[in-house]
């Protein structure tokens, strides 16, 4: 199934990527556990030869990967991490990343503790108006890096905006599409080069494996991260891939209860004399509302909340409380999960950093799942009250 096909999302994601096993006729994609493949003379051998390099369960995630995003290629690798990873390693010292000031911890934590040592600048900036991008990228900058909607602040950025400047500039952009997914969003499509999954949240979608994912439409850029794919080895292992083959066939419609979700908890909490501000971007008050229903089909499951009392001890005692957004790491599950982004997830930025941003101590982010609205708000009363 090509990147033209004429099918839409939902078929899509039950059918890309996944053939009956010639064998047995078998309608899922086996888990071909092996390392290696007999050949039947040195070099010949029937597509596959060390599992590092290539594995059927995976190649056949792959492809339903790349489809999802209406892309030509994709790659998956053993976290959202070693996806990004791979992508850095793509540049060389000296080299200039722009990314955008409010990002997912880890990939703060990548960029400055580990390859800022090897010679490569990032420069981290708002991006919420667009046109301010230009002025901070120079001829050493190689790639903007982007996450739409933000991690934990949602804020939106216009990602074609975005895309023809850095065409202009002759500059890669990359999006980090995890919050979104492709049901959501599609960046290709927007005019990025690259789009990145953290495939552990939505698109796994039940809190079972870790993992990450690529798509490009680039075929020279593919080449260079097929190459870092095997050469640096970070893959996933087939019964991950299948789980995530098996967990794609419900994304639209998990997707669709998340949203539907989401929008009944946003608006709750919105109206809640204990929440100072809530932030999720399908708002007409949200900052870039309009940019965000021009480039998402609706406005997902994740939203964070602000108290009025601004401190770190009244967001733990609602956390303590909560029975059905379970206090944990991690988002996208089909369970609903709450979290402290200053003490967890962004732990690893500095509190100046985290100020700069609006990231406050009594900011609450909720993954909200697929559960009974009727129960999730009734958690959210007792919590709160």
């Amino acid at each position: 199934m090509s990147k033209s096909s004429k099918y839409r999302f939902g078929t899509k994601a039950i059918h890309a990527g996944v053939e009956p096993d010639s064998a047995t006729g078998a309608i899922m994609t086996p888990i071909y556990q092996t390392s290696t493949y007999v050949q039947s003379a040195p070099g010949q051998h029937r597509g596959y030869e060390y599992s590092r390099s290539q594995n059927p369960t995976r190649a056949a995630l792959e492809k339903s990967i790349a489809a999802l995003e209406n892309a030509e290629f994709g790659f998956c690798f053993a976290s959202g991490l070693a996806a990004i990873d791979a992508i850095i390693k793509t540049l060389k010292p000296g080299d200039e990343v722009v990314s955008t000031n409010d990002l997912y911890g880890g990939t703060y934590r990548i960029f400055t503790n580990i390859f800022k040592d090897f010679g490569i600048h990032f420069n981290f900036i708002g991006m919420q108006d667009a046109a301010t991008i230009a002025q901070h990228i120079t001829d050493k900058t190689k790639l903007i890096w982007v996450e739409t909607p933000t991690n934990p602040m949602m804020n939106i950025i216009d990602i074609k905006a975005v895309s023809e400047i850095a065409k202009k500039r002759k500059v890669l952009l990359a999006v980090d599409n995890t919050f979104s997914t492709p049901y959501l969003q599609n960046p290709l499509e927007l005019g990025a080069d690259l789009v990145m999954h953290s495939i552990t949240k939505y698109i796994g979608g039940h809190s079972d494996v870790i993992m990450g994912a690529l798509a490009t439409n680039d075929e020279q850029l593919a080449h260079r991260l097929k190459f870092i794919q095997n050469a640096s080895g970070a893959v996933p292992g087939p019964q991950d891939c299948f789980l995530v083959l098996r967990g794609i066939k419900t994304l639209h419609l998990r997707m669709q209860r998340h949203c539907e979700n989401g929008a009944a908890v946003a608006n709750f909490l919105k109206s809640h004399p204990k929440v100072n501000k809530v932030f999720w971007p399908g708002f007409q008050t949200h900052p870039n509302h309009e940019i965000a229903s021009g480039q998402m089909h609706d406005f997902g499951g994740m939203i964070s909340f602000s108290l009025k009392e601004n401190t770190k001890e009244a967001a733990t005692e609602i956390l303590k409380r909560f029975k059905l957004f379970t206090l944990a790491e991690s988002l996208g599950g089909v369970e609903s999960l709450s979290g402290h982004p200053a003490t967890m997830t962004h732990a690893s930025i500095p509190k100046a950093e985290r100020d700069k941003i609006g990231l406050s101590d009594s900011l609450i982010r909720l993954s909200v799942g697929i559960e009974d609205i009727e129960d999730l708000i009734y958690d959210l009363k007792q919590a709160l009250s």
